[in-house]
């Protein structure tokens, strides 16, 4: 009898090994944080399990690390970018990973010095990936720390403003792996210290000196670098023609430039480039100068070139002539907010580049049906098209694309002219999975409705101020897209709670968008708490109807939302206090919360222990106590105060739906 009940009371799982249960673990997305903690809870054997399968953490509160570290001990991957008050103190306990450590990302961490870095460096060998960007208060004494990284091999000190050729010089001598570095608006380095980067790196392959003083002289080290690959120089302004006339040398391996936000670069220099960097693959001459018939011309010798990206940069016809001209075959081309882009201009580079996968032709206002005929006609292997605010193109366009563009996976076709013949032939692309169709006043749900009968490969579709579109449409796509996870339906006055609960259907819904939405009540909210444990980004600005009995679910069951806009919302202390407590926010916005007073206020704060950024009107500012804000600041919160003047809103019960 005894042996029957020890028989009926064993638990199955546990003769599972460790390799099913890692097999099982790797399905489970890492960011499924629900997923994840109920196979932890399963048993103590699939808990011991997770343990040892974890390699990769993001903190939210630096409090926390100790636990975390003893919990999950062989971390690869630690990210405290979150934690933006972290102490070289805190930062030590770090250490108990050793040489299991191979990549951190300290991100905003300012109250890390070069002490705190030392100890992580002396302590984790293994050490291949480190992003200290936005160190502000890093200075040589951090980058003679990291020279003992001797594994190094990615380094990005984004902002790291007062690092100085010198300690520049000691991470070239020291870090010597390295493959990949960004030193952006690192201000204090010049030649020197590129230049001494170039000499002992021999193996880098990607380098990033957007907005570094320097000139031509450090052109020459970084050129002989035999493994380069990738090189941005955006806003560089120390180098023009001059300088890129030492490409003539040759670099063989050099495969990505950008040279973006440079008034100084002319076809003379281009001209250089051509001739020394021939396996050019990709070139960014983004909002610069113009590009003329010359610089065409000099661009057409790159017969390796497949990505070519001029936004915001004037554009002659004549040179989009001559882009139609080149004997080589484009892939992706980028022409937004291009003034000077014709239907000429399309024509002629469509007709020669037909194995374009990526075109952007963002507010190009002076193309019309003539180019998409030319587009699609030519063009039918497209797998994203980009064409926000292109006013005089008809509506007659959309149906050419969906008939021709049947590859298609990314349509932006916000404020445009497709009405629902034109969706209707769209949703024969069945492979879309991002559909941008904000301020397109000439759709209903009888377009809307086709999208999601055929589209079910759909992650993200935006209707904000489809002000069309109602219940019916929105109930298509929640129904016949489950991979569903972002949908924005801000404005949208006819949606109410049935779209909602629709969606909550959608399991992986990360992002709702539903700011002016006046019918919408806290049950839908309930339902999409409910239903979308994976939500992490909430918009429900001037959802009037939405109160407390909203938050009580959101709180329950959104375990993972972030963000959040409660502004002109009906929830008072009570309920904003209940999500506070419970959902591990980093961004909040609470303005013209009628119900809300400053201690209410102040406990919130409080309770989000997690806060990085919080925006409130301004009258709050004097009614909270100095202490509190000074203790959020210091946990790393920002405030933003907003003097915005209460905009009253009046709501026709009559008019709203029964549900």
């Amino acid at each position: 009898m005894a042996k029957s009940m020890k028989h009926e009371n064993n638990n199955p799982f546990d003769l599972l090994n460790e390799e099913l249960l890692f097999i099982i673990l790797d399905h489970l997305s890492i960011d499924d944080h629900l997923s994840v903690k109920s196979f932890s809870l399963s048993s103590k054997l699939f808990h011991s399990a997770e343990s040892q399968h974890r390699r990769s953490a993001k903190l939210l509160r630096p409090e926390f690390l100790p636990c975390v570290l003893r919990r999950y001990p062989f971390l690869s991957h630690l990210d405290l970018s979150l934690c933006p008050r972290i102490t070289d103190t805190q930062l030590q306990t770090t250490s108990s990973l050793g040489p299991v450590l191979r990549s951190i990302k300290l991100t905003l961490c300012r109250f890390v010095t070069g002490l705190g870095v030392s100890d992580l460096v002396s302590k984790c060998p293994n050490l291949v990936e480190l992003d200290l960007s936005n160190g502000t208060e890093l200075s040589d004494s951090a980058a003679a720390a990291i020279a003992g990284a001797q594994n190094l091999e990615r380094l990005v000190m984004v902002r790291c403003k007062r690092v100085s050729d010198m300690g520049i010089g000691c991470i070239a001598v020291g870090c010597k792996k390295l493959k990949r570095v960004s030193l952006k608006w690192c201000l204090r380095v010049t030649d020197l210290g590129v230049g001494l980067l170039a000499l002992k790196c021999k193996g880098l392959c990607s380098l990033d000196l957007s907005y570094v003083p320097i000139t031509e002289k450090s052109l020459k080290p970084i050129l002989q670098l035999s493994s380069l690959e990738d090189l941005v120089l955006v806003g560089c302004l120390g180098i023009d023609d001059d300088g890129l006339g030492l490409l003539e040398k040759g670099h063989t391996m050099l495969k990505t430039l950008d040279l973006s936000n440079r008034q100084n670069i002319s076809h003379t220099g281009l001209a250089n480039l051509t001739r020394g960097a021939g396996s050019l693959k990709e070139i960014i001459l983004a909002y610069g100068s113009a590009v003329t018939l010359d610089i065409a011309k000099c661009l057409q010798n790159l017969s390796m070139l497949q990505c070519l990206k001029l936004d915001g940069s004037p554009v002659t016809c004549s040179a989009l002539r001559m882009i139609g001209n080149w004997s080589g075959s484009l892939r992706e081309l980028s022409l937004s907010k291009c003034s000077g882009v014709t239907d000429e201009g399309i024509a002629c580079i469509v007709r020669k580049h037909t194995e374009l996968r990526k075109l952007d032709i963002t507010c190009c206002r002076k193309i019309s049906l003539v180019s998409i005929d030319c587009i699609t006609r030519s063009c039918t292997a497209l797998t994203s098209l980009k064409m926000e605010a292109c006013s005089h193109i008809s509506a007659d366009a959309f149906v050419l694309i969906g008939l021709r563009c049947r590859v298609l996976e990314e349509l932006d076709a916000t404020d445009n002219n497709i009405d629902d013949e034109g969706l209707k032939s769209i949703s024969r692309c069945s492979r879309l999975s991002c559909l941008k169709l904000g301020i397109c006043l000439g759709i209903t749900d009888e377009g809307l409705i086709q999208v999601g009968i055929h589209c079910s490969k759909l992650k993200e579709i935006d209707l904000y101020r489809a002000v069309r579109i109602s219940d019916k449409g929105i109930a298509s796509v929640a129904e016949g897209c489950p991979i569903l996870e972002l949908i924005n339906i801000a404005y949208c006055d006819q949606v109410t709670d049935v779209s909602l609960i629709m969606l909550s259907n959608c399991s992986r819904l990360k992002a709702l968008e539903a700011r002016g939405c006046s019918h919408i009540t806290s049950k839908g909210l309930a339902a999409i708490a409910a239903g979308c444990g994976q939500l992490a980004v909430l918009d429900i600005k001037k959802c009037f109807r939405i109160d407390n009995s909203g938050m009580i679910p959101l709180a329950r069951h959104s375990l993972n939302l972030k963000q959040i806009n409660l502004s002109y919302c009906s929830v008072t202390d009570a309920g904003l206090l209940a999500l506070a407590s419970r959902s591990p926010l980093q961004n909040m916005t609470v303005l013209h919360l009628a119900g809300l007073s400053p201690n209410g206020l102040a406990a919130a704060l409080l309770a989000c222990r997690g806060l990085k950024k919080a925006k409130i009107h301004e009258s709050f500012k004097a009614l909270l106590p100095q202490i509190l804000l000074d203790h959020m600041e210091s946990r790393g919160c920002v405030f933003h105060w907003r003097d915005k003047a209460f905009q009253p809103q009046v709501i026709n019960l009559l008019s709203c739906p029964l549900i």
